[in-house]
């Protein structure tokens, strides 16, 4: 499986951004897909998983009401909509994807992942 992530950059406090995660390689809508990021100096940490379907997510409780994660398995594509935006959630953002049906919020629980894209919040 192979992930693209997109749609990084620089915004305000209290600003929006949507990433986006486009994969090939493998059927879609029987990937885990979840999004991580991790800040300099910092271990790279869980944001939000969404199940196959998509009805199902799951958010770290930093950005839960703030961040929502999406997927469109038509296109193969996941999403990550930021919104109020904070200086501290500034880092690279990495989509990941795994083939078990869970929610899972391990970094090494996934066995794929896309590139990163940056983001940064100022303040």
């Amino acid at each position: 499986v192979q992930l693209q992530a997109s749609g990084g950059g620089l915004v305000q406090a209290g600003g929006s951004l949507r990433l986006s995660c486009v994969a090939s390689g493998r059927t879609f809508n029987r990937l885990t897909v979840a999004w991580f990021r991790q800040a300099p100096g910092k271990e790279r940490e869980f944001v939000a998983a969404s199940s196959w379907g998509g009805n199902i997510s799951r958010y770290s409780d930093s950005v839960k009401g703030r961040f929502t994660i999406s997927r469109d398995n038509a296109k193969n594509t996941a999403y990550l909509q930021m919104s109020s935006l904070k200086p501290e959630d500034t880092a690279v953002y990495y989509c990941g994807a795994d083939g078990a049906p869970k929610l899972l919020q391990k970094p090494d629980e996934y066995d794929y992942w896309g590139q990163g894209t940056q983001v940064t919040v100022s303040s």
